[in-house]
């Protein structure tokens, strides 16, 4: 059974996502926090194989969260599961190291789902936000926008692994030691990376491998 710290400030809310996951005999509820100050420490003796976090706390939001998690150096995958899929706090939440993102609305099938494919080594990201946050995306300036390379120039196996690893939210430093690298050479290769797909940023990246199914 995988193990979850559910991050929420509103305890009604954690009681019935806590009840819902207990029923699945997948996921357990190990640690509640109402807030984000409270998230490493619960990590350090906890060691829960998912955070299932909010976006909107008082006291330490979601990506306030996000950011405190990746200074303690703590690498256990986080889902955000809130109401909120406005595409600049998806973004946000992307670029601060989350591997997944899901609406409230969601089903507990797919909650159980989302959560064990991230306790895996995966991501996961709904569809709808997707889709949502690639349109809002292409809507940008026309200097900066994200655009589909008219021929995508295929990607080799080992820069479709760095591809999931940046998608996991591994830092050019992680991967290097994943894969037994020199950071510089990651760096290379996340630079060509980019060029194939014809985006500017790691994000923008990540989306369109999604969009394109090149990444679970």
């Amino acid at each position: 059974m995988f193990k979850v710290l559910l991050v929420d400030d509103q305890k009604l809310i954690r009681d019935g996502i806590k009840s819902l996951l207990g029923l699945s005999g997948q996921v357990g509820v190990v640690g509640e926090c109402a807030d984000g100050s409270a998230v490493v420490s619960a990590c350090q003796q906890l060691a829960p194989d998912v955070v299932l976090l909010d976006l909107s706390m008082p006291v330490m939001n979601g990506i306030q969260t996000l950011v405190e998690l990746q200074q303690a150096d703590i690498n256990i995958p986080v889902l955000i599961l809130t109401t909120f899929d406005e595409h600049e706090l998806v973004l946000k939440s992307i670029s601060c190291g989350a591997r997944g993102f899901l609406l409230k609305d969601v089903s507990l099938d797919t909650l159980v789902q989302a959560i064990t494919t991230l306790a895996q080594g995966g991501s996961w990201f709904a569809p709808n936000v997707t889709e949502r946050l690639l349109g809002a995306v292409q809507k940008t300036d026309k200097n900066d926008v994200f655009t589909m390379p008219p021929q995508l120039e295929p990607l080799s196996d080992k820069e479709l692994e760095i591809l999931q690893l940046m998608a996991a939210g591994y830092s050019n430093k992680e991967i290097a030691a994943a894969l037994y690298k020199s950071e510089g050479t990651v760096k290379n290769q996340c630079s060509a990376i980019l060029a194939k797909l014809g985006v500017r940023d790691r994000t923008r990246a990540v989306l369109l491998a999604l969009e394109l199914g090149l990444i679970s």
